[in-house]
C-alpha cells in the first residue's frame, strides 16, 4: 500500500461495474471504502457482495451517493457521463474542498461502433471542476477494465494508469491510489485539460476489444521505472 495515509474513499456510482472493480481494488490494498448509489440498499448489497471477494483488506460500506460523498475525504465520481452534470451539480455541496477524481468516459454509440462525445467543457473531468471550483479534480483510471478489475485472479500491474490534474498534492494522491489499485505504474500525464484526450480513448480500448475479443490497457514505452517511481512517491 501506498505511504499516504489511510483514509475513506467514496465512489459515486459504486454499484456500476467500474465503481465496483475501483472499490474491490482499493479495498485490497487496505483503503476503506464506501459505495455511493441513487439507491442506498442497493449500495449496501453490492457493498456486500464486494466484502465476499478474496483479499479484502478494508472495510466497504454503502450508502446513498450524497452520504457517501459526504463521508469521504477522496471521491471518486465512476459514473456514466449522460447525466453527470446534474448529479455533480447536485452533490456540489458535499464535494466542495474534496479531491475528486473522476474515471468518467463520454462516449457514443451507433452502427460504427464506440466514439468519443464531444464536450463543452472539454471533458467529463473539466466539466466537473467548473461545477465544483473548491474541488481538486484528477482525471484517472479511463482505461482500465471492470472485468479484470473485479477479478481476484487478474494482475494488472502490467498496465499503466494515465493521471491528469492542476492540482500538485491531488495528483500525487491519486498517483499513490493508482499504483496501489494496479500494483503496476502511476504515470503523469499532465494537466487536467488532456482529460479531453484521455477519456475518448477509452472508445478505441472498446473497439481493439471488440476486433480481437481481449481487454486491452494502455502500458507505455520509453518510460525509466525509477523516474515513474519518483513522480508516485
Amino acid at each position: 500500500m501506498s505511504d499516504f495515509p489511510t483514509a475513506r474513499i467514496a465512489v459515486v456510482g459504486g454499484t456500476g461495474p467500474q465503481g465496483k472493480g475501483l472499490a474491490y481494488r482499493l479495498a485490497r490494498a487496505g483503503h476503506p471504502v464506501v459505495l455511493g448509489s441513487r439507491d442506498a440498499d442497493r449500495a449496501a448489497d453490492a457493498a456486500e457482495a464486494l466484502r465476499a471477494l478474496p483479499s479484502v483488506a478494508a472495510p466497504i460500506d454503502g450508502a446513498s451517493n450524497e452520504d457517501a460523498a459526504r463521508r469521504a475525504g477522496t471521491v471518486l465520481l465512476a459514473v456514466p457521463y449522460q447525466g453527470h452534470a446534474e448529479l455533480v451539480t447536485s452533490l456540489a455541496g458535499v464535494l466542495a474542498d474534496k479531491v475528486v477524481i473522476s474515471c468518467v468516459n463520454p462516449l457514443g454509440f451507433d452502427k460504427g461502433g464506440p466514439y468519443g462525445l464531444r464536450v463543452a467543457a472539454g471533458s467529463a473531468a473539466e466539466e466537473a471542476a467548473g461545477l465544483v471550483p473548491s474541488a481538486a479534480v484528477v482525471g484517472a483510471f479511463h482505461h482500465l477494465a471492470a472485468p479484470l478489475l473485479l477479478d481476484p485472479e487478474a494482475d494488472l500491474s502490467h498496465e499503466d494508469v494515465l493521471v491528469c490534474g492542476d492540482d500538485a498534492d491531488a495528483k500525487a494522491l491519486v498517483l499513490a491510489l493508482a499504483a496501489d489499485v494496479t500494483g503496476g505504474r502511476a504515470v503523469d500525464a499532465g494537466r487536467l485539460r488532456l482529460a479531453a484526450q484521455l477519456e475518448p480513448l477509452t472508445a478505441v480500448l472498446i473497439s481493439v476489444n471488440k476486433r480481437y475479443k481481449t481487454r486491452s490497457g494502455v502500458a507505455l514505452t520509453g518510460l525509466a521505472p525509477a523516474a515513474v517511481k519518483e513522480e508516485v512517491a
